[in-house]
């Protein structure tokens, strides 16, 4: 049995897609959460009730853990004292970091102690920070093997014993060739890294036939959480700019977030209302194509943000060129594996320059020919790179080595 270990189950769009496929594939799995999700942003029927399923550990009780934790060395005595040994003087980032670890040493204790009806044989962390600690000890108090899948705060901001986790790993699931040199950079041996990319669902997002009439302004389109490392507060500079260039334009931008006030702060500073709209809501997986079908242009300007927190590689920009929009992102991270710059899609560096955000746009807006061009070799690259039902067969292949 293929236990998960997540932060928040199912909130994470790859988390669901990628455990439909395991469903579809007959792949045994119990999906664990540190915590239940405020939001899927689903509406489906299967995901709805694969998140009422999911096993949640926190809030734990701290007498529960305590008491855990003291019968540990009884219950996992072979590999309890490793574990401990390893959370007091292993490599760690921050003297912090050595403390949270340690508690996640202690809720592994509880949470490998608790009654379920499979036991895992195979345990693996869908991000490798606080999950994937909890991962990593609960296997190796259980003596089963260990992988996961890394993605880009866990990676940098959040990281946590990450080179532990590394040499620990049965195998490692690199969402992009930048991560597969990440961890080759960080001491990971070839063998035990194979690229799944976070592939969508295309037969849910497919091209939208749109005639724009010949009055009509050109709609961009943007969505995600309202977050630093989105780039939304470029983008609206860059629609400062186009405006200012006499350009015909509407954009909207999806989403809700912590940076909500303060993007139409902006909106509102740089008198851009009649322009841009921003919703303020989620939208869900079943209502993107719909959101998707009225835009013209799709952008999103992911940067670095100043906490170290990046985008790996947005699911959301796959769905955008799925629907058959041409697509502008940057050169960050993952993101060129999707967007190969003037084969299926344009990429600018991702240092907030406003203006070139705006020429690259200008560039689709005047050359029809260049988007056709962009989205009809983005559809072939979907097919063949991101196509769910087929780019998540490296891991099945793992787990069907180990279920059998």
């Amino acid at each position: 049995m293929i236990h998960y270990m997540t932060t928040q189950g199912v909130a994470d769009v790859w988390v669901a897609s990628e455990l439909r496929a395991l469903k579809k594939s007959k792949i045994p799995f119990v999906l664990n959460a540190l915590r239940r999700p405020e939001d899927t942003y689903f509406t489906a029927d299967d995901i709805v009730q694969l998140n009422a399923e999911t096993q949640v550990i926190y809030p734990p009780s701290k007498a529960a853990v305590l008491i855990a934790f003291a019968l540990a060395p009884f219950r996992f005595p072979r590999g309890f004292f490793p574990a401990l040994w390893n959370a007091l003087a292993g490599p760690r980032e921050t003297f912090r970091t050595r403390l949270v670890v340690f508690w996640h040493l202690m809720l592994a204790c509880h949470w490998v102690s608790r009654p379920r009806p499979c036991t895992p044989t195979h345990i693996h962390s869908q991000w490798i920070h606080s999950a994937g600690s909890v991962a990593m000890y609960s296997a190796w108090l259980l003596g089963v093997t260990f992988s996961f899948t890394g993605h880009a705060a866990d990676l940098f901001r959040n990281r946590q014993a990450l080179h532990d986790k590394i040499k620990r790993a049965k195998f490692i699931i690199c969402i992009s060739e930048f991560h597969r040199q990440f961890y080759l950079d960080n001491g990971a041996s070839p063998d035990q890294l194979h690229i799944v990319y976070c592939g969508i669902n295309l037969s849910h997002f497919t091209p939208a036939t749109r005639v724009r009439a010949a009055d009509a302004p050109f709609h961009i389109i943007s969505t995600g959480r309202l977050v630093e490392k989105k780039g939304f507060d470029t983008l609206i500079r860059a629609c400062g700019v186009l405006r200012d260039r006499g350009v015909d334009f509407t954009c909207t931008i999806g989403g809700n977030g912590p940076l909500e006030e303060s993007l139409r702060a902006q909106l509102r500073a740089a008198d851009l209302t009649d322009h841009v709209t921003l919703t303020g809501q989620a939208i869900s997986q079943e209502d993107l194509p719909t959101f998707m079908a009225a835009g013209d242009l799709f952008v999103l300007y992911c940067v670095w943000a100043k906490d170290n927190d990046v985008d790996g590689l947005p699911q959301m920009l796959m769905e955008a060129m799925a629907c058959g929009l041409p697509a502008i992102s940057t050169r960050l991270v993952g993101i060129p594996d999707l967007v190969v710059h003037k084969e299926t899609g344009l990429l600018v560096d991702a240092d907030g320059d406003a203006d070139a955000l705006a020429d690259i746009i200008v560039r689709l807006m005047q050359d029809p020919a260049l988007s056709t061009r962009l989205t009809q070799q983005a559809q072939i690259h979907l097919q063949d790179k991101f196509n769910l039902d087929t780019c998540v067969m490296p891991l099945l292949q793992q787990y069907n080595k180990l279920v059998v």
